[in-house]
């Protein structure tokens, strides 16, 4: 009489296969489980599921992939992700302050281009504020981007960030887009801002072909979501342009003081003779904080680095 082995009667290794043959890429789209893969070597775009012995490490747009398997990117092939390179930049968000699991937005983006309009809706300056501690926190270079330059003065709003050395540009449909191309082309950039700001018009303007919903804003000021999903988009001439959804909140429960100023060079070394349990608000809150003794542009530093604690303490991120 035969007798089936069970499952459990396989002999089992902790040998895990190199996947020497692995060719490498970039993820450009996530959805349901399948993700989209540019090869470095072709230009393929493979269509990929997770590989077991990956676990459930997180694989995002803009992540560096050893992928196997059928790559030809033909119609219902799939390939598998066996490897994730170490990321040089990483996006982070909460749901809220509270909420202790961080999502990851976007691996490996050179720049963070945080678009806000002007006008219609107003814009915030707390929103700004947080993206800019996320930025300068995950290794990315903020840039801010504001559009419908055309129904507002801009210049107040911008002169909010000029003590952190922020670089500003006018992205509205009348604006020219040189510069902005100039400092994006041959890089990976990440664009994020709230519905309705023209997020998507701008990404539609950098990448033509690309065809992203765009929205209007209804009458509470606030925008419909237009973009589902993080995308990829490759620049005319070189570079790629991640489009992500339009949000709402920006928490960073994951984010605290010290983490913030550890930032700035010539802030690191002050804040070691701060009284233990300094939050670098300065007086009231904080009359000890070393940070006050500093002068010059290292002070006027110490005072765009206290405007984003404050946003990072409020939770306000609607603040005018």
């Amino acid at each position: 009489m035969r007798i089936r082995p069970g499952k459990g009667s396989r002999p089992r290794t902790k040998d895990r296969p190199s996947h020497k043959d692995a060719e490498f890429g970039m993820v450009v789209s996530r959805d349901r489980g399948r993700w989209g893969v540019v090869l470095e070597e072709n230009g393929t775009h493979v269509t990929c599921m997770r590989a077991r012995e990956m676990g459930r490490t997180a694989v995002v747009v803009g992540d560096r992939v050893g992928v196997v398997g059928d790559t030809s990117g033909k119609k219902d092939t799939l390939a598998r992700i066996v490897r994730l390179d170490e990321r040089h930049s990483v996006l982070r968000r909460t749901a809220d302050d509270t909420d202790p699991y961080e999502r990851i937005v976007v691996a490996n983006a050179d720049y963070l281009l945080i678009v806000t309009a002007v006008a219609d809706p107003p814009p915030r300056a707390g929103f700004v504020q947080r993206a800019l501690v996320a930025a300068f926190v995950g290794g990315l270079q903020p840039v801010l981007c504001l559009t419908k330059t055309d129904l507002a003065d801009y210049r107040d709003f911008a002169a909010e960030f000029s003590a952190l050395d922020v670089r500003v540009l006018t992205c509205g449909v009348e604006d020219e887009l040189s510069e902005l191309n100039e400092v994006i082309s041959d890089h990976v950039s990440c664009v994020i801002g709230h519905s309705g700001v023209g997020k998507s018009t701008l990404v539609n303007r950098l990448v033509p072909t690309a065809d992203r919903a765009t929205g209007e804003v209804s009458g509470v000021g606030k925008g419909r979501h237009t973009s589902t999903q993080s995308v990829a988009l490759e620049l005319p001439g070189s570079g790629w342009i991640i489009d992500t959804p339009g949000i709402r909140s920006f928490g960073l429960a994951h984010v605290d003081p010290d983490t913030v100023v550890n930032v700035f060079d010539d802030l690191r070394a002050v804040i070691e003779d701060c009284p233990r349990g300094c939050t670098h608000a300065g007086p009231p809150t904080d009359p000890e904080c070393a940070l006050d003794r500093l002068e010059g542009a290292s002070a006027r530093r110490v005072e765009g680095v206290r405007q984003m604690l404050a946003a990072l303490r409020s939770n306000n991120e609607w603040e005018m």
